[in-house]
Formats: C-alpha cells, structure tokens, sequence
C-alpha cells in the first residue's frame, strides 16, 4: 500500500533553487563549506515544514468551509482526500527534520549501558540488559550467507552447496544457514513431521552429513534452520483429528498448546502468538524440552554447528535459551518477525518500540540469541526507495535499526526466503539492492546475505564480493562504531571504526571534503557502484 500511494511520494526536505546562489555567498566571503551547508540545509528544511503545515491549515478551512455550506458529498470526499494527503506530507516533514537534529549531533554509537555479557568492549542499549551464557552471533566477525531459497528443494539441494564451498571459502563467507533437515508435509521442511528423519526433499542423510563434513573441514559455520514451535502429525486420532505424531518423538494431543482446539490440543494455554497451519507445540512440557534438546544434541552430532530458531514469536525465549544451554551451539539467533509502525500510510520515523521488542526477546534468551534485525531491513528499503536517507539516523544519533542497540545480536539482512524468492512477501527494491549491501557489509551486526543476490551473476554479484573483501581488510565486526556523518533526503554517510567511510544514495558527499573525517587522515576510494561509494582510511 505504502509503495502505490501518493502518500508516500518522496519528500524534497532539502530544495536546491538557493544551492548556487548560496554556493556564491560562501565561496565570497571565505566561510567553512560544511558550516555553511549545515546552515543552509537547516534553514530549507525549516522552511518546507513550515510550507508543509500551511498547507494542511488551508486544507482543513476549506474543508470546515465546504461542510458548513453544505457541500456535495463528492467534493467532501476530495477534500477530506486532500487533506490526509497534506497530513501525510507534514509528517514526512517533522521526521525529516527530526533525522536532521539526530544528525547533526554526530555522535555516532554514543555509550549508554555497559554489556555484562563479558565479552568487552560493547555497550548495551536494551531495556534490562541479560548476561549472556550462550554464543548469540559467534565471534562478532561472521559474515552469513542463507544457503537456499524458497524453491531449492527443487534441485539436488546438498549436492549441489559441496560444490560451492571451495567459492564461499575464497569469497570470506564464514557461516551457511541451510534450509531445514528433517521430513516434512511442506517441500520447503517449514511443516515439519519427525524431526528425527533426515531424509528432506533437498537430499537424502548421507548427503547432509557429507555436506557438513566438507563444511566442517573448510571451518565454514553451518546453520540448521530449527522449526519447533509447531510440528505436524503423522496419524490421525479415533476422531479423525490429525493430532498423533511418530517417529522417535511419539507425542499426541496432550503435547499440543490448548490454543488449537482444531487439534483437539489438551496442554497448556500459551500467551504467544498462534500459527495456525500447524499443531502448536507446548514447551511447557519437561517431556516437550528433553525430547527437543535431545535431537539437537543428535544434530550436533550429524554436524551441525548452530541454529537458525524460527518463528520465536510463538514460544517463550526462555526456552530456546534452555535448547541452547543444552546442545552448546556455535551460534544461535531467531527469526522475530514483528509488524512495524505506520501512520497514515507512512512508516514512522521513530521505530524505537519496535527494535526493543525484537531486544527484548533476545533479552528473555539470556542474552544466548541474537535475532534478525527486521527494524534495520524495513527502515533501509524505505529510505532507499523513497529517497529518504534522513530515516538512517536514530534520534540519539545512531542506526535506527537493532544494530543501533545491541549490535552483537543484530543479525543484518535486506532478503530471505519469505521476503524474497518467489514469495515476495515483503521484498527489498531490487534496483537499490547494491546500496543496501553497502550499508550491511561496512555496518555493524553479522551480516546475511541472500543465496539470490550472492550467485546474481552481475554487477550485485561483484559488488557484494568486494564489499565483503573490504570488511575482511579493515576488520569490521558485529561491534564496530558508527559515526553518522550526512542524513539528508539524498544521502547517507558515516564512517566506521576510523577506517571506513560509506557513501550511499545520489547525493554529494566524500570523507575527503567532511571536516570531521578529513582530519583523520587521507580517504582512498575502494570500491563503488549505483549510488554508494565506499573508502578506506590512508594508513
């Protein structure tokens, strides 16, 4: 709805008709050009906030005008149109004008709350703030790649990844997160139905084992994609209710939430949310819990390394805490997938709440999880597609995403199976995908990156590439520092961890002409493309 509606026309906070003659001023009298064009921007941003707001007033006497002289119902409904229009318009404006003030106090990831995790050097910004007792995202250093796509089971799935490996090792791909193992009702393994039979429709038991083997000996992290919050029977009950499992994990109704009376469910009331495709899964059961963390252990075994949890959403974190604790993975992290804020058909500036959900979780894990941060992915693609990159900077300066607040359990990401592939749930623009890997791969949290867009045999192919060898060369990490430099309607800039500097969108900008990162040194381009530019500090 947002990418059809007039609503969401980009908005031209920052006009150009006074830009040369402005440019003349300062060039005469000798004044800092960045001062000057911090000014400038200010007062223009002002200015058409101001514009914006007598606009709606307008709009709204000639609405109370109409309606007292009793106006047709159609010119009403044009009126009242035109006014939410205006309304949409002026909110744009104040959180335009918000980014800016964000920005311009440039103080990147600014120190709030001291992590306990005792893995040093980060600082919390979470509500409550967990010691961690698990490995969340590994070492900080990984870079992801999601080995599959919605329709790969269609192929020789495990066979064909053995003959990747030798490229994702050449590339500085560190961890694969493979689609799920077991047999299932669903071809993509989402509907799973004993978990104990690794026979999927992407291979066969020995071809998964031979895949980790080769995976384990390249030390890349393998990732099993664990779906527990519901499972599917294998039999049907005296009723016809498809409620009795088999395999090694012979469950019945009793292990099933009583929040799915369609599966006749006998155990306990869950407060979470509900998938209803599914018998949902009771992990208030010591029965539920043992049973699930003896597979793992079983995986581990097979050769697995970590675990990737689906919809966490539907069962409390302090269980996938316990799983984790139980088989000792090498990383852990949950897909979170919480609806962000909207008003009027615009996104919000502010997504604050949103994040903190998504931290909260992570939080209710012990700290043992990280989550995908969907916060970072919904605010990315609209500032790229609606030319909008003042969305890029919180209101206390930092990234607007989860990444802006517990960078170690950020998991970045612009695609996956759901949002992209062939579903398109939910999918990132495609022609600004190249700006999207700039920022992931130069940002802090643990990048992942879309088996699609990895293999794109183009130009994202090949920017992806070098941005992942420009990581590798500076030593950017889950914990990097960000300092926001620009967010204006046109561009995005920080640098990161004194090394690097990002441009991304068609604005002007370069850290050799930004006064705060021009005195750290010489900036040497070391890669670009369509509408990003990356440097690195001259050392």
């Amino acid at each position: 709805m947002v990418g059809s509606s007039s609503k969401s026309v980009p908005a031209a906070i920052y006009g150009s008709i006074a830009t040369p003659e402005v440019k003349r001023i300062v060039s005469e009298a000798g004044i800092d050009p960045a001062l000057a064009e911090s000014a400038t921007t200010l007062e223009l941003a002002a200015a058409e906030l101001a514009a914006a707001a007598g606009q709606l007033v307008a709009v709204e006497r000639t609405l109370l005008q109409s309606a007292g002289e009793g106006a047709a119902a159609g010119p009403l409904e044009t009126l009242t149109n035109d006014r939410e229009e205006a309304t949409a318009v002026l909110e744009r404006k104040m959180a335009a004008m918000q980014a800016l003030m964000a920005s311009r106090k440039n103080v990147g990831v600014k120190p709030m709350e001291k992590d306990t995790s005792g893995e040093g050097g980060e600082y919390l910004f979470a509500k409550g703030g967990a010691t961690s007792t698990g490995p969340a995202a590994g070492s900080g250093e990984e870079i992801i790649l999601q080995g599959f796509n919605w329709e790969s089971y269609r192929e020789d799935w495990y066979n064909k990844l053995r003959g990747q490996i030798n490229e994702w090792v050449a590339d500085g791909i560190s961890a694969v997160w493979l689609p799920p193992c077991s047999d299932a009702v669903s071809s993509q393994g989402y509907l799973p139905r004993d978990l104990w039979n690794l026979n999927s429709k992407y291979g066969d038991e020995g071809e998964l084992r031979a895949l980790l083997r080769e995976m384990r000996e390249q030390r890349i992290i393998s990732i099993a994609d664990i779906v527990i919050n519901h499972r599917c029977a294998t039999f049907q009950d005296d009723n016809g209710i498809w409620n009795r499992f088999g395999g090694r994990m012979q469950w019945d109704h009793t292990h099933i939430c009583s929040n799915n009376p369609q599966y006749a469910g006998a155990g306990a009331f869950k407060k979470e949310e509900d998938y209803t495709a599914a018998p949902n899964v009771d992990h208030t059961q010591e029965r539920v819990r043992k049973d699930i963390a003896l597979w793992l252990n079983h995986l581990r075994k097979v050769g697995f390394d970590g675990w990737r949890f689906d919809f966490v959403k539907g069962y409390d974190g302090k269980w996938s805490r316990e799983y984790v604790d139980a088989s000792a993975p090498v990383m852990a992290f949950g897909e979170y997938w919480d609806t962000m804020s909207y008003k009027d058909g615009v996104l919000d500036y502010n997504q604050d709440a949103h994040r903190q959900r998504t931290i909260n979780w992570c939080d209710s894990t012990g700290g043992t999880c990280a989550a995908f941060d969907f916060t970072t992915k919904g605010i990315l693609q609209e500032a790229v597609s609606r030319m909008e990159y003042w969305r890029l900077v919180d209101p206390e300066g930092r990234p607007p995403g989860v990444m802006g607040m517990w960078p170690s359990r950020a998991v970045t990401f612009l695609e996956n199976h759901d949002t992209g592939s062939t579903l398109q749930h939910w999918p990132f623009p495609t022609s600004r995908l190249q700006e999207g890997y700039a920022y992931l791969l130069t940002h802090p949290g643990t990048p992942c990156i879309f088996y699609d867009h990895y293999y794109d045999s183009g130009a994202l192919g090949k920017a992806i590439r070098e941005l992942i060898r420009v990581r590798k060369d500076c030593n950017l990490s889950a914990r990097s520092k960000v300092f926001v430099r620009a967010a204006r309607a046109d561009v995005y800039a920080a640098t990161i961890d004194d090394r690097v500097a990002l441009k991304i969108g068609p604005g002007d900008w370069s850290p050799n002409g930004c006064p705060q990162s021009k005195t750290l040194g010489r900036w040497n381009l070391a890669t670009s493309g369509h509408n990003y530019a990356c440097w690195k500090l001259e050392r």
